[in-house]
């Protein structure tokens, strides 16, 4: 019988404990025009997979989890993130007011969780990744599972394919010895965005995973480590999770929400966390991807054969002649390009983007540059 099989005829088992969390915030203004405050990129299918990045997610949780999944996001989604997972129920729908980052957002859903039952283990995971093969994620997860519930807070490394100075670095110590979880090493220190020469040694040196925010911990652990960094926002969180089930929920999160502080989960539990030595790694050998400019689109969304241009839009109208890059089309519009590479073009109703692969990155100056002037009517 293999290990897995024994866990699941066991009610006790740690696989059942298992809760998924799905943190869905942000505007994705990279993504502008076709991602926006209303309708944030993890509401769309940016992959041409049928599914949206919301649904991807949920899916991928829902054989590790049983359909036990928590998802966070602003109160102005609500009704788009409920057309999408009708299966979430009103008490595990958790909205904010107003966005408070994520330490706010994924400590209130372990408070939540944690009053209901202090032994469950939750797992966070962005609504706005792609990951491939899932059949990959989920054996890394379940291993993560087993080892937050030796007493981590364990993280999954992802695998660098490039020296990349957009990503936060994790780096790994020396194996642990956990039942379950075969890959489980001690990680060291979580470490910011490097300059490029750093980020070569890191590749070099083979120690140092990317940081994809995927957190998986017992909820009493991270509840503990809060209160020891940020015992405001702690307290703050506990009072909203203590009303919570009851029909005091509405008033409590409206009064004490806005007064929560600011700040992200690295900085509030996982940074502290590594240094008190209570935080393991698990190394993802999946492909992963944060979608964070239309660059990164073009990659998950290839040319067709005999092309260098990558078409998206149900009924896009798009003329080329020796053109390559990625044209998004959200109207009827014609589009021509003619002798153009590595564009990317974004056509929308109100709104036309147009720049390059190089340059996508820039696109988050746009949307600043647009809210200074108060044209907010296109954000």
């Amino acid at each position: 019988m293999s290990t897995e099989r024994a866990a699941a005829r066991n009610p006790d088992s740690v696989l059942d404990r298992f809760h998924g969390v799905i943190p869905a915030g942000g505007t994705g203004t990279r993504l502008w025009p076709l991602s926006r405050a209303a309708a944030p990129k993890f509401l769309h299918d940016l992959t041409g997979s049928g599914s949206t990045l919301i649904r991807a997610t949920y899916d991928r949780l829902l054989p590790l989890s049983g359909g036990r999944i928590m998802v966070v996001t602003g109160i102005v989604h609500r009704r788009a993130v409920l057309a999408q997972l009708p299966e979430i129920q009103d008490t595990d729908l958790v909205l904010e007011a107003e966005p408070k980052d994520s330490a706010a957002a994924i400590g209130l859903a372990a408070a939540i969780l944690h009053r209901r039952d202090p032994d469950i283990i939750m797992g966070s995971f962005a609504a706005d990744q792609v990951i491939a093969p899932v059949e990959v994620f989920q054996d890394a997860v379940r291993e993560a599972i087993h080892t937050a519930a030796q007493g981590y807070i364990v993280t999954i490394g992802i695998k660098p394919t490039h020296p990349s100075t957009g990503f936060g670095y994790i780096r790994a110590g020396e194996p642990l010895s956990v039942a379950g979880a075969p890959t489980a090493r001690a990680v060291i220190e979580f470490v910011e965005k490097p300059s490029q020469a750093v980020a070569d040694g890191y590749i070099d040196s083979g120690n140092y995973s990317w940081n994809a925010g995927m957190f998986v911990a017992p909820v009493d652990l991270m509840l503990r480590h809060l209160a020891a960094n940020e015992p405001e926002l702690h307290a703050g969180l506990l009072e909203i999770a203590a009303a919570w089930d009851t029909p005091q929920r509405v008033e409590v999160a409206r009064r004490v929400w806005p007064t929560l502080p600011k700040i992200a989960i690295d900085y509030a539990v996982a940074e502290p966390a590594a240094a008190a030595g209570d935080v393991a790694m698990i190394p993802g050998e999946f492909t992963w991807d944060d979608v964070g400019d239309f660059a990164a689109i073009g990659r998950l969304n290839p040319a067709e054969e005999n092309s260098e241009l990558t078409v998206m839009g149900e009924g896009a109208r798009v003329f080329s002649e020796n053109a390559s890059g990625i044209v998004v089309s959200d109207t009827k519009r014609v589009i021509a390009l003619i002798g153009i590479d590595d564009v990317v073009i974004v056509d929308t109703p109100d709104a036309l983007l147009v720049t390059t692969k190089e340059h996508a990155q820039e696109v988050k100056k746009a949307v600043e540059r647009l809210r200074a002037s108060g044209d907010t009517d296109v954000l």
